[in-house]
């Protein structure tokens, strides 16, 4: 029986194979197959999505905190643009799946999962998302705070100030987050050009007051040591790898929208390493200046703000509102959301999935993860990217190598399916998983393999890779040769036709 249709590259349901699964536990209408008339997004769509995501306050912190471990700007630059050209493989590589099948990121681990294994990988994503959610909300509360602070003085007296603009903040990213995807859309349009060009003239203004570009490229590394760089250098890179490690596992919930393979392919190629290098070039040579303005190096936007008069921290502190809540929707919100939407699919919703991943960004206190930049690259972006890359190396290996792009869509959705292993759980994923985290993890324990911790991402997705594509050589889910044909209907481009006639 034919269940799916292949056109341009785009696989989706029959209709009559929609009737079957529509009733499934597994189904609902967040998590089903996306139609062809829904594959609407343009590469500019992906273009403005990572712009949007990648013009934020933690891309800066990060690039400019290089500066506070005592990198200069070349060696900080050359980081971050090193670490988005690796990262960008796997999110590439995974954005093949969701726009070839339109599925999201917790029906695409059911593949290497199990329907109900699936909850691992998408739980873990989860969690790494709600603390990044955290983070940004803290992020705009002190920047919100310090505009009342240089506004109202008083504003200091009051008891747990802090606290009321964090809870209101939050409120806000819920409210909007409640909205859904599409929302994020629209808010990329308008964040991009915003927050870019208050970058370009934050520059500007460092470049007048620090005396041009020379005293910025001029503070010269404190590095005496190829050894001394190295030890900053491998768990930098592994922070910069591991700060989009996030979106490389749930990209397939933005590119099951895409038009064709072509338009996501080139869009993201060209957005996400060029904006991220320029904007951290931006926040490396703004904190270089501040060494020569204020004498120290003030890595956190909110504090450089914060010595800025009144009329220009609140344009500084709008800057940061619309950019916290631009990533907050879309890198930090649908993904946690569709993984608790996923643990019930027939009563839990995409709305509550986003109240209840605001609530447990509270528990994983943000206020800590950013109280020092220790914290932030070597604790929560080295720790998380740790368990990532394994999860990363599961999913390219299942889908590229183990089954080389096939797929049967409707029996992810089938509760005792093809996908659905030994009760609901594919051991194969769960021993790769915890091989690719155990090793690393040895380098933790054992200082002469330091090494394996510092490099934890790049270690734990290719043993994951290997691991993986072992264990799953003889698995009875994979497809024979011709059964993908069996079940597939193959429609031929329309203009492809005109071509055979006109040729006829």
């Amino acid at each position: 029986m034919k269940t799916q249709m292949e056109q341009n590259g785009i696989v989706i349901l029959t209709d009559e194979a929609t009737k079957m699964v529509s009733e499934s536990t597994l189904w609902n209408d967040d998590l089903r197959p996306t139609t062809l008339k829904e594959h609407s997004w343009k590469g500019i769509n992906f273009a403005t999505l990572w712009i949007g995501m990648c013009l934020c306050i933690p891309s800066y912190t990060m690039a400019s905190g290089m500066i506070a471990l005592g990198m200069n700007w070349w060696q900080a630059v050359g980081t971050i643009f090193l670490g988005n050209v690796i990262v960008l493989i796997p999110i590439l590589l995974n954005s093949h799946a969701g726009t070839k099948f339109g599925i999201p990121y917790p029906v695409f681990a059911r593949l290497w999962f199990g329907d109900k294994g699936a909850h691992i990988p998408t739980l873990a994503r989860a969690i790494v998302a709600a603390g990044w959610f955290g983070i940004n909300t803290w992020i705009g509360t002190g920047a919100i705070d310090t505009l009342l602070v240089a506004s109202f003085p008083s504003w200091t007296n009051l008891p747990g100030h802090t606290a009321i603009v964090f809870v209101l903040f939050w409120a806000l990213n819920i409210g909007i987050a409640y909205k859904g995807p599409e929302a994020i859309k629209k808010l990329s349009s308008i964040a991009a050009p915003i927050v870019g060009i208050s970058s370009v003239i934050l520059l500007i203004w460092a470049l007048t007051h620090a005396g041009g570009w020379g005293p910025i490229f001029e503070t010269p590394s404190q590095f005496k040591t190829t050894g001394e760089f190295l030890k900053v250098f491998f768990p930098s890179l592994t922070g910069v790898i591991g700060f989009w490690a996030t979106l490389a596992l749930n990209i397939p919930d933005f590119c099951r929208y895409a038009q064709s393979q072509k338009s996501q392919i080139v869009a993201q190629s060209l957005s996400l390493p060029i904006t991220m290098t320029v904007f951290s070039f931006i926040g490396i040579a703004v904190t270089s200046a501040t060494v020569v303005i204020f004498g120290q190096a003030i890595w956190d936007p909110v504090q450089l703000l914060a010595k800025f008069p009144p009329f220009v921290i609140l344009l500084g502190t709008i800057v940061i509102v619309i950019s916290s809540l631009t990533i907050n929707v879309g890198a930090n919100v649908v993904a946690p959301a569709r993984a608790i939407e996923n643990l019930y699919p027939k009563r839990i919703t995409f709305g509550i999935g986003a109240i209840i991943t605001g609530l447990f960004a509270i528990l994983l206190q943000p206020w800590y993860i950013m109280s020092n930049f220790g914290n932030y690259i070597f604790g929560w972006l080295g720790t998380y990217a740790a368990l990532l890359g394994p999860i990363d190396g599961i999913a390219i290996a299942d889908y590229w190598l183990v089954r080389r792009k096939q797929l049967d869509l409707k029996e992810l959705y089938e509760p005792n399916g093809r996908y659905s292993y030994v009760n609901g759980f594919n051991k194969n994923g769960i021993y790769a998983l915890i091989i690719g985290v155990a090793i690393p993890i040895l380098g933790l324990l054992i200082p002469s393999l330091r090494f394996l911790w510092d490099n934890a991402w790049t270690f734990g997705l290719f043993i994951s890779i290997g691991v993986y594509t072992y264990l799953m050589r003889k698995d009875k889910s994979v497809l024979k040769a011709g059964e993908y044909e069996q079940i597939t209907i193959v429609e031929t481009p329309p203009h492809h036709v005109k071509s055979l006639e006109t040729h006829l």
